[in-house]
């Protein structure tokens, strides 16, 4: 009987155990993802993280400073950081994407590798504290998403915001790795344009945070110089459309950000007065039908094609008359 008395007071003390270990944090040093980290933790944080977009939303910077770390509340160009920020909250709803709670076995930085981020990127964790805590937030429902890094550190004189920035995460919906890929699938089909569009929005995209780095940044780069080459040497302006019925010529090519995405755009000239709109739209119709002679894949993998119509050569100088036109592929 005492054997087993004595066995249960050590099932009941070890369960103790077990219970305040999910409440605390962690042991010992160490890089703790979502889940990994602590209950406790993990309520302690989201606190934090409630504290700050509560202020973000109403902008109140006492109440922000209060959060902040001294470090912080000195940077010179903290309150453009902060209005950066407060803008992209108030775009979308955002949800918390990723977070990591470091604990340094000695006071320096640290990196979490693509092991730990589960994803083709590293995570660098700047020194100077033993214990940090970093949330990536990005928007819920809209196309083109600007991420949010709110990284947190233990002073002396506890839990505060040390670092707080906002940066393009993803076009169109899809990432840098997404886009990348997309990239060179067009390129394989010999959608110059489509590639050049989509190697942009890739590097666009390649620095959602300054504490993140994707292991194909240098590759993104090096196809976006590649096809830039290409295009620059194909398609020089002013250019022809052929299959048009009459004389028509783009001007530029390049992307346009809406509410629903960024998707490409093409300026053109045409001999029509913009003011008889009718005969305008008739015009372009045509040229819908046509525009893969002169830029293949153009009207294809694009969820809209953009069109300005002009008389005359937008030069920067003046403002130029223009009717705009939005086709759905």
């Amino acid at each position: 009987m005492n054997i087993i008395k004595h066995l249960t007071k050590i099932s009941v003390f070890l369960l103790f155990i077990a219970v305040l270990q999910s409440c605390g944090g962690p042991s010992g040093p160490g890089i703790y993802k979502n889940e990994k980290i602590s209950s406790g933790d993990q309520s302690r944080f989201h606190d934090l993280n409630d504290k700050l977009f509560a202020a973000l939303k109403t902008n109140d910077e006492p109440q922000l400073e209060y959060i902040m770390s001294q470090d912080f509340i000195a940077v010179t160009n903290r309150k453009r950081v902060v209005e950066l920020v407060s803008n992209r909250f108030k775009e979308d709803d955002y949800k918390l994407l990723d977070e990591y709670y470091v604990v340094n076995r000695y006071i320096h930085g640290d990196t979490i590798k693509p092991a730990l981020t589960g994803g083709k990127y590293t995570v660098y964790c700047p020194g100077g504290v033993k214990e940090m805590y970093i949330a990536f937030f990005v928007p819920k429902h809209i196309a083109n998403q600007y991420m949010i890094t709110a990284l947190y550190c233990k002073y002396d004189y506890g839990w505060k915001l040390s670092q707080l920035e906002t940066n393009a995460y993803a076009k169109n919906g899809k990432s840098m790795t997404a886009l990348l890929a997309d990239a060179k699938a067009a390129y394989t089909k010999g959608f110059l344009v489509n590639a050049l569009n989509d190697g942009a929005s890739a590097i666009n995209c390649s620095r959602p945070s300054s504490l993140w780095k994707y292991d194909s940044e240098a590759e993104a780069g090096e196809f976006y110089s590649n096809v830039l080459n290409q295009v620059s040497a194909k398609y020089r302006v002013p250019l022809p459309i052929k299959g048009a019925p009459t004389h028509l010529e783009i001007i530029r090519i390049f992307t346009q950000e809406d509410k629903e995405g960024t998707f490409p755009m093409i300026y053109y000239l045409t001999n029509i007065k913009l003011s008889d709109t009718t005969a305008i739209k008739k015009e372009n119709e045509v040229i819908r039908k046509v525009i893969d002679k002169t830029i293949p894949g153009i009207d294809k993998d694009n969820k809209y094609v953009l069109y300005s119509a002009f008389n005359e050569w937008p030069t920067g100088v003046k403002t130029v008359e223009h009717f705009d036109m939005k086709q759905k592929m």
